[in-house]
């Protein structure tokens, strides 16, 4: 079931999706060469705690994962393509993170994530960034009255495919409201016009998840979390929560 947000409620969790922008931010001022993941989740626990905001992540077990989330961020490096779970590993010269992270904030939840590089930056992995940032955006565009959650993922895939780049199959966007995960999915690939149409009140997470290898094929690790690419590729992930408006997408976890 979907539930349309009013005009109110969507300024609300504009609120929550700020306080995700505000740390990742943080986060990314403090991921410097020998940082480690562990240190990077405390800089975005202390911004939710200051904001007086809880994280949907920390203890949050769906049915595939064999334990709670222990973190407040998912912390992805390299070959990991989501769900990384911080730990002492500590950031190296030319490393890609990708940091999702969400806040609980007034009854409503925000989720956004952002990839970058640390230190020297390897062009491909520029690339690589900016398509997935590429892919978020023409998503963004389609999310608009009138269009459908197809429309959404043939955007998305479109921009990934075209720049040579995987999509693991399986894993998307979704529904948020007061809960960060809700209806409908959202793929990162599939036909234009199919699925359900976009409404004013309608918000989303919008999320391309985009492998250098070329591959769609993902291994998960022994944690029960982290997806990393089959052929030890480089992966990025972009995320942002999206209100539909009839003014055009609101997008709630911008800067």
């Amino acid at each position: 079931m979907v539930e349309l947000k009013t005009d109110t409620q969507i300024d609300e969790m504009r609120a929550a999706g700020r306080v995700v922008a505000h740390a990742l931010a943080a986060v990314r001022e403090a991921a410097h060469v020998g940082v480690s993941l562990l240190d990077l989740d405390g800089v975005a626990r202390t911004v939710l705690e200051e904001a007086g905001a809880t994280s949907p992540f920390l203890g949050y077990r769906p049915r595939f994962a064999p334990v709670p989330f222990p973190a407040v961020v998912c912390a992805s490096v390299n070959d990991a393509i989501v769900h990384g779970i911080p730990d002492r590993y500590r950031l190296r010269d030319g490393d890609l993170v990708s940091i999702d992270c969400g806040a609980q904030l007034g009854g409503w939840a925000g989720d956004s994530a952002i990839s970058f590089t640390v230190g020297r930056a390897r062009p491909e992995d520029v690339r690589l960034i900016e398509t997935a940032e590429a892919a978020l955006a023409a998503g963004i565009a389609a999310a608009v009255p009138g269009n459908r959650i197809g429309d959404i993922a043939h955007a998305v895939g479109t921009v990934g495919r075209a720049a040579g780049y995987g999509i693991p199959d399986g894993f998307g966007g979704h529904g948020i409201g007061r809960r960060m995960h809700e209806d409908p999915g959202v793929p990162n690939e599939g036909p234009p016009g199919r699925g359900m149409k976009l409404r004013p009140g309608m918000v989303l997470a919008i999320e391309p998840m985009l492998t250098a290898g070329g591959t769609d094929d993902y291994t998960c690790d022994g944690d029960g979390w982290t997806l990393r690419t089959a052929d030890g590729s480089r992966a990025a992930h972009a995320e942002h929560t999206v209100a539909i408006t009839a003014d055009g997408p609101r997008i709630l976890t911008a800067p």
